[in-house]
């Protein structure tokens, strides 16, 4: 595999940066409405409330836990950065965790600024800020990471599901609006393509 030309990485870090921009504009757009949910997340939460089912519900509940406390923040991570560390990796375990701290900084940062108020039916305990969804970029980084770590077909449909269902529980517990959700997964998959573009060099010998 060839390394990638300096264009490539522009692109990826002009995408990167255009999805934490975008990130951005959402929390803007909120607190510009008036920390009001949107009409789309109204009619989402509504919907959600007269799904009632048990299946749903305790697949919700474990992506809780999976996808945050310790679980999430920690075990998956330190998981992760084994695995690469066997398969002498250093620089895609060091990305991966340089790409998973700062998601993390981001959506703190964000929460505190926006300071938007979750849903009122809220089935789960949460910290402060609904937007964006914290569960959903931590999810929405691995995954990208993942695929650019071990670019395959079954990684790309694994990542997908795996942000998807993320950001499905979220809203089934009603911890966060649809639109938090979605700023979830533009502040994670973009905060990752930054730290993968700024990292590529080191990072293309290792895909090799």
């Amino acid at each position: 595999m060839s390394q990638p030309s300096a264009p490539s990485r522009r692109g990826i870090l002009w995408v990167g940066g255009a999805l934490v921009a975008l990130g951005l504009a959402i929390g803007v757009w909120i607190v510009l409405s008036g920390d009001a949910p949107f009409a789309i997340d109204t009619a989402w939460n509504d919907l959600l409330a007269a799904a009632d089912w048990s299946f749903l519900t305790q697949l919700s509940l474990f992506l809780n836990v999976a996808g945050g406390t310790l679980v999430g923040s920690l075990v998956v991570p330190v998981v992760g950065v084994a695995l690469l560390m066997l398969a002498r990796r250093p620089w895609s375990a060091a990305t991966l965790v340089i790409a998973i701290a700062a998601s993390a900084l981001v959506v703190q940062i964000l929460k505190n600024v926006f300071a938007r108020g979750r849903p009122a039916d809220m089935t789960v305990l949460s910290d402060f800020g609904s937007y964006p969804s914290g569960h959903v970029a931590n999810a929405a980084t691995v995954a990208t990471m993942l695929v650019v770590l071990l670019p395959r077909v079954w990684t790309i449909i694994v990542a997908a599901a795996w942000v998807l269902l993320m950001a499905f529980s979220r809203t089934y517990l009603h911890a966060h609006w649809l639109t938090d959700a979605i700023g979830g997964m533009a502040v994670g998959v973009g905060v990752a393509l930054v730290c993968v573009a700024l990292l590529g060099r080191r990072l293309e010998p290792e895909r090799r």
